[in-house]
């Protein structure tokens, strides 16, 4: 049985002269099939922040003595050999969250009569301030979008999700007390539920707190062929959150 040791060098340039250095390595049998993923995070990195730098990868194969062999010998796949078994690189950039203010009223203060509408014109949303004044705010959060970082190994699925190792997935948690603002993005459903329950709490439940916008996430893994597979899975990421 012979088997190689397999290394991903990253080359950049350093002053005048180019710096190889290693970044991952694999050691595999002659015999073994399937894909072999490095983990260039570092290099890439690099890469960001000085593309000037960036000379590509290198891959070396040699035998546990330090035997150099040429890559194809060894049965890697080069420039030449079929299109789905040619070497890619995925990378994933995590781009930052802009928080948008929800508009306050410009309504007239308290005890002030409130202009009509057009005829015929009616709110969307029920109004529930009238209210207000019998009720004490809320004792505990209200319902709001809350961290959650989901570890793919943690779930033990390392062995085939290839990229990424996990993802922000965030979690909804929170009171869905009376009474209900405009951030807490609550249904018409929910702000009747809640007055009902304030008339019968023992039989009519507050409303939960759920996401109401989700969005998608890219996952590269192995298929049960071991063919490597970039799929868009969508709602696995919590936007926002209300009461429902």
């Amino acid at each position: 049985m012979r088997y190689f040791r397999l290394r991903s060098h990253g080359v950049s340039v350093l002053l005048s002269a180019s710096t190889v250095f290693c970044l991952d390595s694999r050691l595999i049998w002659a015999e073994e099939e399937g894909w072999l993923v490095f983990d260039i995070t570092a290099t890439s990195n690099q890469w960001v922040l000085n593309p000037n730098k960036n000379l590509g990868l290198r891959l070396y194969v040699e035998t546990p003595e330090g035997r150099s062999v040429d890559p194809w010998r060894a049965g890697l796949s080069r420039g030449l050999g079929p299109h789905n078994k040619q070497p890619f690189t995925v990378a994933f950039f995590k781009a930052s969250e802009t928080h948008l203010r929800n508009p306050r009223s410009t309504g007239n203060a308290r005890g002030q009569p409130q202009p009509r509408g057009k005829a015929g014109k009616q709110p969307d949303t029920l109004r529930t301030s009238n209210l207000a004044g019998s009720q004490s705010l809320h004792t505990q959060q209200a319902c709001m979008k809350r961290e959650l970082y989901v570890s793919f190994r943690d779930l033990g699925w390392q062995d085939w999700i290839i990229a990424p190792e996990g993802y922000a997935a965030y979690y909804c948690e929170g009171e869905c007390s009376f009474p209900l603002n405009s951030y807490m993005n609550a249904t018409n459903h929910a702000i009747v539920q809640t007055l009902v329950h304030l008339i019968n709490p023992e039989k009519v439940p507050k409303p939960c707190c759920a996401p109401t916008q989700l969005n998608a996430i890219s996952v590269l893994y192995f298929d049960d062929s071991s063919n490597v597979i970039l799929k868009k899975y969508r709602n696995m990421v919590v936007r926002a959150c209300g009461c429902h």
